[in-house]
């Protein structure tokens, strides 16, 4: 399998980018297409110690910055190396795509240069998030901040296949994000929504509330672009925010960190669940190849995480079965 990857793009580029390529070449045995500068690719991984085995680079000199807007990416920026690897991705020259730049430039590109399946309104980011007892996915969590209620349906259709055949959940239940469980709440958007999902033919359980998200009320939790991104940066936060309150207590004395010492197993394990580099990336679901955003501050694991996604995401051809599904 051939992956297509922005080198330059996200925070730690292109070194952890690299990194995360040489562990995603050595656990999942896939081919790399690096897009970006050879000269600076080739010396970091040399002074580094990566290897560049199994890579290809691409080269091109021109960045897509968190500064540029979007549709430079169809203007000034047609060279840089996150356009060159999505018209490589659209030509089928590989299998996937990986990329921690701007959310932004990697949806107008992915919409316009890959294009949507057919019959596909709008992308949507969905991110899978840990949940009290497993696993959610949020769609959409940030690509579209006006949405229709059939662009909501389409979404739950969308992430209903991808937990299916991806993470092999049976008969996703569909939770609606408002803001109580009555069928009336919410706006006009949700309401409408409300209605169309209960005749979609999906296991739609109602209306989702925000608190009862994280305790996995939902297997797929449904939002417009603007809300999601408000859950999901709310839920980070707060996850952020009681793993440092653990820490000042276990911190606090001898005793709390002998105590800590004695459960630091099961603090682990809990760490772990909650760690968004568990998890590495997104899909854009609704585009004809697959793309996957990778977190902007993606350490080398986190990125091979996102990559590992794409493969599970590939195998399970997802792509033909939503184009299946909305088909029907």
């Amino acid at each position: 399998m051939k992956i297509l990857v922005d080198a330059f793009g996200g925070d730690n580029a292109p070194l952890e980018i690299i990194k995360g390529c040489e562990l995603a070449v050595n656990e999942y045995g896939v081919e790399i297409i690096l897009t970006g500068n050879k000269d600076i690719i080739t010396q970091v991984a040399a002074q580094n110690g990566v290897s560049l085995n199994n890579m290809e680079i691409v080269h091109c000199t021109d960045v897509i910055t968190m500064e540029d807007h979007p549709t430079e990416l169809m203007k000034s920026k047609k060279e840089s190396s996150l356009a060159v690897a999505l018209k490589m991705l659209a030509e089928d020259k590989a299998d996937g795509f990986v990329g921690a730049g701007s959310t932004g430039a990697i949806l107008t590109g992915a919409t316009l240069i890959v294009k949507r399946i057919k019959g596909v309104k709008r992308p949507a980011l969905a991110p899978v998030i840990p949940a009290d007892n497993g696993k959610f996915m949020l769609i959409d969590c940030g690509a579209n901040a006006d949405c229709r209620p059939e662009m909501l349906v389409q979404f739950a259709k969308m992430g209903s296949v991808y937990m299916e055949n991806v993470l092999g959940v049976s008969n996703p239940r569909v939770g609606l994000v408002n803001i109580g469980t009555e069928s009336t709440k919410g706006d006009e958007l949700r309401v409408e929504t409300y209605a169309q999902l209960e005749n979609s033919g999906l296991n739609f359980i109602g209306n989702a509330e925000a608190r009862d998200i994280p305790f996995g009320v939902c297997d797929v939790a449904v939002a417009d672009g603007f809300t999601g991104n408000v859950v999901l940066k709310m839920y980070e936060g707060t996850a952020s925010f009681v793993a440092g309150k653990f820490k000042e207590v276990f911190k606090k004395n001898i005793k709390n960190k002998l105590a800590a010492a004695v459960i630091l197993s099961d603090l682990n394990d809990i760490k772990k669940s909650l760690d968004y580099n568990e998890y590495g990336g997104a899909p854009f679901l609704g585009v004809k190849k697959p793309v996957f955003k990778a977190h902007g501050s993606s350490s080398a694991v986190t990125f091979k995480n996102a990559i590992g996604q794409l493969v599970e995401f590939v195998n399970a051809d997802v792509i033909g079965k939503i184009s299946s599904q909305l088909e029907d």
